[in-house]
């Protein structure tokens, strides 16, 4: 990975870190950086330090600014990748109660780390404990899936050389079917409640659609599920 290509991710990353409904999965863009650091240029561990400060630096400007005069212009934006403010205040509670170590983990825990910077600051989360566990969940977080991206580099490159169109049409058609069909789940779940509880619906299924794009959240939400059903 080059110096241009990393500027660019990192601005990325911000820019979603701070609220703003981009569409695309931030975890693949981050395997994808591990993937692309098998091809040589910056050292690995530079292109990591600089993902994770540049979802460091977005994190904190939704928190300053959800704490701020700006805090309905953001959750306006969050409303539209499906982070209703419901959602936000359910996680607002547990964090209530916990320090910096509940942020770390809430950062690291597919579902709820999308919600955690939001419910920080509705909750009321100091600047300082905010921080520190920001560094840490997002530290720990990006870097597996950095670590993820660098462990299938070198196969997937050769996959994607020898069989690249075929690939990305399949993908292509896979998400859309994917997509279409979360859809109609969600319509049909949704039509005996009422308009706002349908809505609300609709939300989390958003929410929900932004971590199942990322494989390593796919496999820790169904050990997660596997452990909530046993109990």
């Amino acid at each position: 990975m080059d110096l241009s290509a990393l500027v660019f991710l990192a601005a990325v990353l911000v820019i979603k870190e701070a609220g703003v409904p981009l569409p695309v999965p931030g975890d693949l863009l981050v395997i994808g950086a591990g993937v692309a650091a098998t091809r040589g240029g910056l050292p690995a561990a530079a292109i990591v330090m600089v993902l994770v400060a540049a979802t460091v630096v977005g994190g904190l400007v939704q928190f300053t600014l959800l704490r701020g005069r700006a805090r309905t212009t953001v959750l306006r934006l969050l409303g539209r990748i499906g982070v209703g403010a419901s959602t936000i205040e359910r996680g607002a509670g547990r964090l209530r109660r916990g320090g910096a170590a509940t942020v770390a983990i809430a950062r690291m825990t597919p579902g709820v780390r999308i919600v955690a910077i939001a419910s920080s600051a509705v909750a009321g989360v100091g600047s300082a404990t905010f921080l520190a566990g920001l560094i840490v969940g997002n530290g720990v977080f990006l870097t597996g899936h950095f670590l993820l991206g660098l462990a299938i580099g070198r196969p997937a490159i050769a996959l994607v050389a020898g069989a690249g169109p075929l690939l990305v049409a399949g993908g292509v058609a896979l998400a859309g079917a994917g997509a279409l069909g979360w859809w109609l789940v969600t319509r049909m779940r949704a039509r005996p409640r009422t308009r706002h509880q349908a809505g609300a619906s609709g939300d989390q299924a958003a929410a929900d659609w932004s971590d199942a794009c990322c494989p390593a959240c796919l496999v820790l939400a169904a050990v997660d599920r596997g452990t909530v059903d046993r109990t």
